[in-house]
């Protein structure tokens, strides 16, 4: 659905926007800030999927939201190619942009942004009413996404009148109202509690799954990133240091920068069987569990009475298993990896 290629973003003097492409990465980023420029991000190179869930992370100031917004020209990029479903987003012109943003993008903030003098229903009607919907036909889109996310029987409340959480699922709901095909959320839950943040990362996976959205997520937490996404970029200084699935960065680190990033990461709840079973199918065994199931969860299912399990791949075949006496090997081997 996006798709980026040696994607700059340079501010500063003119003078400090040329990149030699003849040149490493480091030289060019050398030369722009002898010339008094910063370098926001440099030679992003980066695919997102239909139906994916990309989660982009790394410290602040890694360069995370203004890639994001680069994504979508909100930020204009420097220097790069970039498409959205084929479309040349860099020479789009501003109307033609518009419309797309408004009919096919839809973003939710850290904030919250909702207008504290319109009412659950009249925040998540904004958006039809700017793409110019009727009256009728937007209050019963906005009652509808309204149900989705949980909150019918609010439509009438003010967002003073609601907590941090039902305040986020008004803004979910109106970043759903249209019906954009590209999600994006940036930061979206850092202001929230511990125990609503969880709640509404499992809301975030069940409207991802049930409206089949491709979403970007934006956040600095692993445990986050790695609940919510299919795959993580991680940034360091406006470059990426490595792509890929949770588990990749965990058990393959690119570098030292990788794994103090992931020192903390609840590894029992992310690691999966697949990582660690044995290929194959067992003479015999006692339950059987998707290859993806966490060691979290295969613990649980040996502690209840299990001797060997049989995983499955999403065809329903096995592919591996493990006995009784694997799964402490298992998880010691995830904590020291």
């Amino acid at each position: 659905m996006i798709d980026c290629q040696n994607l700059w973003k340079i501010y500063g003097p003119s003078k400090a926007l040329h990149i030699n492409r003849q040149l490493p990465v480091a030289d060019n980023i050398a030369s722009i800030e002898r010339e008094g420029g910063f370098v926001a991000l440099a030679d992003i190179d980066l695919s997102v999927k239909k139906g994916e869930v990309l989660v982009i992370m790394g410290l602040s100031g890694s360069g995370k939201s203004t890639l994001l917004r680069c994504l979508t020209r909100l930020v204009e990029p420097t220097l790069g190619e970039l498409r959205f479903d084929s479309q040349d987003l860099r020479s789009m012109r501003a109307k033609s942009l518009q419309e797309l943003r408004r009919n096919h993008m839809s973003m939710v903030f850290q904030n919250f942004a909702l207008l504290p003098h319109r009412t659950v229903l009249g925040n998540v009607e904004l958006p039809l009413e700017i793409q110019g919907v009727r009256a009728a036909e937007r209050r019963q889109k906005a009652l509808e996404i309204i149900g989705v996310v949980g909150l019918a029987g609010k439509e009438d409340h003010y967002p003073i009148e609601l907590s941090g959480g039902q305040q986020q699922r008004v803004g979910i709901a109106r970043s759903l109202s249209t019906n954009p095909s590209l999600w994006l959320l940036d930061e979206p839950f850092s202001a929230l509690d511990p125990l609503i943040r969880e709640e509404m990362q499992d809301e975030v996976l069940r409207l991802q799954k049930s409206l089949s959205k491709t979403v970007i997520f934006v956040t600095h937490d692993f445990n986050e990133a790695a609940r919510v996404g299919d795959r993580i970029v991680l940034l360091r200084n406006g470059q990426i240091v490595q792509v890929g699935k949770p588990a990749d960065l965990i058990l393959r680190p690119a570098d030292g920068y990788v794994s103090a990033f992931t020192a903390s990461a609840e590894r029992s709840r992310i690691l999966t069987a697949e990582n660690f079973m044995q290929a194959g199918d067992p003479e015999s065994f006692d339950q059987k569990l998707n290859a993806g199931s966490t060691l979290r969860e295969v613990a649980q299912a040996f502690q209840a009475g299990a001797n060997v399990i049989a995983f499955n791949n999403a065809a329903g075949g096995t592919v591996g298993f493990m006995r009784r006496q694997d799964i402490g090997h298992a998880l010691t081997a995830a904590m020291t990896a």
